[in-house]
């Protein structure tokens, strides 16, 4: 008989972590330990993870979901269960604890050259949202860490200075040398996001992700359409109603991109799902993080792998914790490396 158990962990940023949204100076995560009882000393463990103000998971009756959930495990790992469409996270959680105890518990849910130690994972360096000045150091720090693409949250500062920065980028560095990305997470009104995105087209960015909010699905078809840069959707994808629409959603809107969190969409399989239909209309998707702990993070890196998708990913947030749990993970030149004797 499966068994589980859970407990909170609130993870504290090393800084303020600057998001169009406001300063992020701690998050939640929820750990689920699954086990058989006739071996409790072997144990997958998952995480569930929360951002406040953005996961699409209700925060009232969120700890007493994942009480029942651990009540009865069982009858959850179908992850057909109507009672977890609302809580993505939870299915997340559960989907990845039950891969780590498949697995034999030992922090391995995906074999293969990534956890070998012989691959690595291309990862974008992140640029959080504070001063210009603190920006500007914190993208010679990632160029200087061997990092080729650089993603930049805009949206808060005034949008000259953060032109002014992406101008300092590209004087100094070619578009083939420093891949660019922007992320406004909804920040940019309707009236003036296609005048924007001209302006930010000047300095050859790969993409922008979300640029206005969620649920402007004829306001975003008519972006994508006109836009003089590739725009990637990334709320959208779990804002309310996405997940039973994704195929209408997607072919209304035409995204050049999409965005894809896994602890959002739903776990693993569901993830898959946007995935297939991406691919099937030739949309390009790239996977992020979503601000999990070592524990989310390690699963998210071993299944991003085995995609077989080249393009640069989002899951350099291991640092960001000064309370992390421990990992075999560890990042080298702009990859996402894995010590497998650790």
């Amino acid at each position: 008989m499966l068994k589980a158990n859970y407990h909170k962990h609130i993870l504290k940023f090393n800084f303020p972590a600057g998001t169009s949204r406001g300063v992020l100076s701690e998050k939640t995560s929820w750990f689920i330990d699954l086990y058989d009882e006739q071996n409790p000393k072997v144990a997958g463990r998952g995480e569930c993870s929360l951002i406040k103000g953005l996961s699409p998971d209700p925060e009232t009756g969120y700890e007493e979901m994942l009480a029942h959930v651990c009540s009865e495990p069982h009858r959850f790992l179908s992850f057909s269960e109507p009672d977890l469409d609302s809580f993505p996270s939870i299915r997340f959680g559960l989907e990845m604890a039950w891969k780590d105890l498949s697995g034999g518990g030992k922090g391995v849910l995906f074999e293969s050259d990534f956890t070998e130690g012989l691959s690595g994972i291309p990862i974008n360096g992140l640029i959080w949202m504070a001063p210009k000045q603190n920006m500007l150091q914190q993208i010679k720090q990632r160029i200087d860490e061997g990092f080729t693409c650089i993603k930049m949250k805009i949206g808060a500062l005034d949008f000259d200075e953060e032109i002014d920065l992406l101008r300092f980028i590209r004087k100094e560095f070619h578009p083939d040398i420093i891949q660019l990305r922007v992320d406004a997470n909804g920040a940019l009104t309707p009236d003036e996001a296609l005048e924007k995105l001209k302006r930010l087209s000047d300095f050859q960015l790969h993409s922008i992700e979300q640029p206005v909010k969620p649920r402007n699905w004829q306001i975003m078809a008519a972006l994508c359409e006109q836009t003089p840069l590739p725009i990637a959707l990334d709320e959208e994808l779990f804002a309310l109603g996405a997940d039973a629409n994704k195929s209408n959603l997607l072919k209304t809107i035409i995204p050049q991109y999409l965005v894809l969190k896994p602890s959002m969409l739903g776990g693993f399989e569901k993830t898959q799902e946007w995935i297939d239909l991406a691919d099937s209309i030739n949309i390009g998707w790239w996977v992020t993080s979503a601000l999990e702990s070592n524990i989310g993070l390690n699963a998210l890196a071993q299944w991003t792998y085995t995609l077989n998708n080249s393009m640069h990913h989002g899951l350099g947030t291991g640092k960001l914790f000064s309370n992390n749990v421990p990992a075999k993970l560890f990042i080298e030149n702009g990859y996402l490396r894995f010590h497998p004797n650790v």
